[in-house]
């Protein structure tokens, strides 16, 4: 049996594809090393303009008054310390960085975690970079965002308040990977502001895309579980995870990061860096190793750094001991889980959840839209909840295990992601979930239509997990053989966003995974499944290059650039038409609908453009009869009753939000 799990996360890409490690998507469509090169041609520092160096990047800090804003400067490390200045010294620590006037204890308590895996670290933070060779003021780092990996870029120039950095620490003051990184993922948030507030399973997600789990501690102690907690955390601790925990609240609902008496403090991330056992007076203590990521302010109970039980364990035991106001501290289990609400666990593998480690698993990820109106059905009560995305999933009976124990013994764990289309606070929070319905054998491929059987009973979900709102959903199900419905929902029917839908099979489960036909999109149908041209990377199309050139930093197009894309790209300078804000994919369904449209309009027109009659032969009746597309004819025509390209475009595209033409 191996020692740790096997990453699986990383495999999921085709080597070299556009979001694999190896080729991170470009955020804000910026090259680092063409960036690089220009500002060392130049023989200038970079300055990041799409993460400006002022009041919009920070944000509305509420640690700040207003007059205080004004006396935030940006300065660069050479500038902030006198004295030799180093991206990494001696590799990067946990202990290297602290807490600074943002809060954001989730993020720093999740880095913490994160020093201890360096093959994940070295994803994250390329440690290539210094600022001696071919220094040019630029930096880059690597989340891993709803799928893909990006490649965030920015400039060095750190918030600086009275002369010391406004957020994360450097302890030794020369040392700057800490506040970089920060900075980095303060962009891809939106702004510094952006990360008050959160839970580490957040970051431990963007940091390497594994399974992530949050288990109350406080529940399981109550229940008289310390034993099954202890396990968790040894599993997780053997399979190379990111551990972090979180403390109660002072009371009320205001989140106050108040010290109690204990030294520890009220609604704050602290990072688990270790578990161990130490024997003393002919009995053992299970301890836990913590840090709080303000770099101070520890434990001052039992098994804390001046505590007598050190002197009672061996010399072997006491050398676990790290006497330093370094904000790291023991305490023992009892303690931990009367004291720590809830602990966040992610791993590359899920094996941490039940110790398999000889377990292989696999994982598919499918990008969904909910779509109001369309395929955005609502949850499970709902009358048009089948109007939600559906997928097929078929567990096969493995040949050589015993059925009775396969239910039991193989797993599918489904993960279902909220892909925000704004920065992290102005995000609406989505309650989702996920159900499973067990379909007789033989149901035809496709969406289904009805869940009941020839007689008209009504099949029941065979599971139906609680809503969730935070950003990934994240469930484990026991399913007999049998070919399932998979159906993500949401809560109301009146939501259009996003989703990523992860499903992770034991190889020798013999699980296969086949999608369902999907709903018809905002502009079109999808199809059945996925098709060729649904697999082919959108990244390496050039629909995408030109979409990147006019859409914002959230990858989105408003209706005036989306006006002059289109008016500069497709009408030849006609008015063209407005629209919502929209993203690519949505893009990439009305660009090729209005080619269809173009294409039309070619065959048919004259050198002016169309006719009445021209356009009341293409407008189909039924559903529209003869009277009504004489109206439409007339209003959409110029003073000539004529009708130009973008107007023709824009009458079927209202037509077909209207009568569901396809």
């Amino acid at each position: 049996m191996p020692e740790s799990c096997t990453g699986i996360v990383n495999l999921r890409y085709q080597d070299g594809s556009v979001g694999s490690p190896s080729n991170p998507e470009k955020f804000n469509s910026q090259d680092f090393m063409q960036l690089k090169r220009l500002n060392r041609r130049r023989r200038s520092l970079f300055v990041d303009e799409t993460f400006p160096p002022n009041t919009d990047s920070l944000g509305e800090l509420s640690s700040l008054a207003d007059w205080q804003f004004e006396e935030v400067e940006w300065k660069r490390p050479a500038e902030i310390f006198d004295g030799d200045i180093h991206f990494t010294f001696d590799g990067a620590s946990r202990l290297d960085f602290g807490q600074g006037m943002v809060g954001n204890c989730w993020f720093l308590a999740a880095i913490g975690s994160l020093t201890f895996q360096k093959n994940l670290l070295v994803q994250v933070v390329p440690m290539d970079q210094s600022f001696d060779k071919d220094y040019a003021g630029i930096f880059h780092f690597r989340f891993w965002r709803f799928g893909k990996w990006v490649d965030v870029v920015i400039d060095d120039l750190l918030p600086v308040f009275y002369g010391q950095l406004l957020s994360v620490k450097t302890k030794s003051g020369n040392e700057f990977w800490g506040p970089l990184l920060e900075k980095a993922y303060a962009k891809l948030c939106g702004s510094y502001h952006d990360m008050n507030g959160g839970i580490p399973s957040e970051a431990f997600k963007d940091f390497c895309g594994g399974v992530t789990m949050d288990y109350q501690v406080k529940a399981k102690h109550d229940a008289h579980h310390d034993e099954e907690l202890w396990q968790f955390l040894s599993r997780a601790t053997r399979c190379q995870s990111l551990i972090c925990c979180g403390t109660f609240s002072s009371g009320g609902n205001r989140i106050i990061n108040s010290v109690a008496d204990s030294g520890l403090v009220y609604s704050h991330a602290y990072s688990i860096t270790g578990v161990t056992e130490v024997n003393h007076d002919g009995t053992t203590s299970r301890l836990v190793r913590l840090l709080n990521p303000w770099g101070r302010q520890e434990w001052n109970g039992k098994w804390s750094d001046n505590s007598y039980m050190w002197g009672r364990v061996g010399a072997a035991d006491r050398e676990k001991l790290t006497k330093h106001e370094d904000g790291e501290f023991w305490m023992e289990l009892e303690d931990f889980c009367s004291n720590f609400q809830m602990v966040s666990i992610c791993c590359e593998n899920p094996n941490f959840m039940d110790g398999d480690l000889s377990c292989e698993w696999k994982c598919m990820v499918y990008d969904g839209s909910w779509v109001a109106g369309r395929s955005a059905g609502g949850g499970p009560y709902s009358k048009n909840f089948l109007q939600n995305p559906q997928y097929r999933l078929t567990v096969k009976e493995p040949e050589n295990e015993d059925p009775e124990t396969f239910f039991w013994e193989k797993k599918v764990l489904v993960s279902l992601m909220h892909k925000p289309s704004q920065s992290r606070s102005k995000a609406r929070r989505i309650a989702k979930g996920v159900s499973f319905y067990q379909i007789p054998p033989g149901t035809p491929k496709g969406k289904v239509d009805v869940l009941q059987d020839r007689y008209n009973y009504p099949f029941y979900p065979t599971h139906t997990s609680d809503y969730v709102s935070y950003r990934d959903m994240i469930e484990m199900y026991a399913l007999e053989p049998g070919e399932y419905v998979v159906i993500p929902y949401t809560d109301r029917s009146d939501i259009s966003t996003d989703f990523v839908l992860t499903i992770y099979t034991q190889r020798q489960s013999d699980v296969q995974y086949v999608p369902a036909s999907l709903p018809a999109a905002i502009l079109g149908h999808e199809g059945d499944g996925h098709s060729e041209e649904e697999e082919k990377p959108l990244e390496k199309d050039d629909l995408y290059h030109l979409f990147m050139r006019y859409a914002d930093q959230n990858k989105v197009l408003s209706s005036y650039q989306l006006r002059r894309l289109l008016n500069e790209n497709f009408f030849d300078g006609q008015s063209g038409f407005s629209s919502e804000v929209l993203k690519f994919d949505v893009f990439v369904k009305l660009w090729k609908k209005c080619d269809i449209y173009k294409s039309t309009f070619r065959s048919e027109a004259s050198g002016r453009g169309l006719t009445g009659d021209a356009v009341k032969r293409l407008i189909p009746s039924p559903p529209i009869d003869p009277g009504m597309a004489d109206m439409l004819a007339f209003h959409y025509s110029d003073f000539n009753s004529m009708l130009s390209l973008d107007a023709f475009v824009n009458l079927m595209l209202h037509l077909e939000s209207m009568y569901d033409l396809v």
